[in-house]
């Protein structure tokens, strides 16, 4: 019980220092601050969901009493609430079979989908991203105004450019910007959620098998909703601002099952690791490759790549328990 108070004592303060650094202004600050949720998420992993509750409730108080109110609401909304809930997913699991004589025996465990909890993060950041576009104002206009303020003031910092240009660029950073800022958010979480389970895997703490992440899938409701979400971004207003949030999240979602069906064909290629390899880095460096996978996570949705790979090279091999 103590180490368990201890370890989340230590993973509260080290993630409300890094999500505080932020006021520094100073660059590395901004990797802290996306890196906030890893240690809450590697308590959640390795000793618990409610190591990383109780952590999260001591780092929020914490920062509510130093900077204020403000700051703890933000703090357990964007960090605390997603490190604990995505984690206690990462460990929910069920028996494979209700026989009352296995019970004594060490059952199999059909451990939560991780396509579900990719459902999960992009419902965190949609809420999130959302939330804060809200506190700059209560309709679309107003917080474009509040964007375009604030872009117009960071292009003028730079070097000059020419007013025409520097317009085109405001009003593309505005319409784009709740996209930009949810794809931030997508990517914050599940990125951490991939480093904290690496890191509990590589000490030993992970209480789950590693999951098979080339059989990930989206459940089919997803599908339909983006629809949804794509039709209501051409509502205008506000409606069309939170359609175009929840559409880019979704997207994502669907970009990293496409990383699935990439790692899941190209396994009898004699260049693998040279074509993921370089659509991994073409995505982090250009970002435009991200778009062939969210296609590619969309076409298997829609037609089954992966299936049909699966029926003809056979299927892919169990996790263990």
């Amino acid at each position: 019980m103590m180490t368990g108070l201890l370890i989340a004592l230590a993973a509260g303060l080290a993630s409300a220092t890094m999500f505080a650094s932020i006021i520094s202004g100073a660059l590395i600050s901004l990797v802290l601050f996306y890196l906030a949720p890893l240690p809450l998420m590697v308590a959640a992993l390795g000793w618990g969901s409610a190591t990383a509750l109780i952590g999260g409730a001591i780092a929020a108080l914490g920062l509510g009493a130093i900077f204020g109110i403000p700051y703890m609401a933000a703090f357990a909304l964007t960090i605390a609430l997603p490190a604990w809930w995505l984690g206690h997913l990462a460990l929910l699991a069920r028996p494979v079979s209700s026989d009352p004589q296995l019970a004594n025996l060490a059952p199999a465990l059909d451990w939560y989908p991780t396509g579900r909890i990719l459902v999960w993060a992009a419902v965190f950041a949609t809420v999130t991203t959302a939330s804060a576009f809200l506190t700059l104002g209560s309709d679309a206009e107003t917080i474009n105004a509040a964007l375009r303020g604030f872009v117009t003031r960071v292009m003028r910092n730079r070097a000059s450019i020419p007013q025409g240009e520097t317009d085109r660029a405001v009003d593309a950073l505005v319409s784009l910007g709740p996209s930009i800022a949810t794809i931030i958010a997508m990517m914050t979480l599940t990125l951490n959620l991939w480093l904290s389970a690496k890191i509990t895997t590589t000490s030993g703490r992970l209480k789950r098998p590693w999951p098979d992440l080339r059989t990930t899938t989206m459940p089919r409701m997803v599908l339909a909703a983006l629809l949804a979400a794509i039709l209501l971004c051409f509502a205008g207003g506000l409606l069309a601002m939170l359609a175009q949030i929840t559409t880019a999240a979704l997207l994502m979602a669907y970009a990293a099952t496409g990383f699935a069906v990439l790692h899941t064909v190209t396994q009898t290629f004699s260049g693998r690791s040279f074509v993921i390899g370089a659509a991994y880095a073409g995505t982090l460096l250009i970002g435009w490759p991200l778009l062939g996978m969210i296609g590619l996570g969309l076409a298997d949705a829609i037609f089954g790549i992966r299936q049909a790979y699966w029926t003809r090279h056979g299927p892919p091999p169990m996790p263990t328990t």
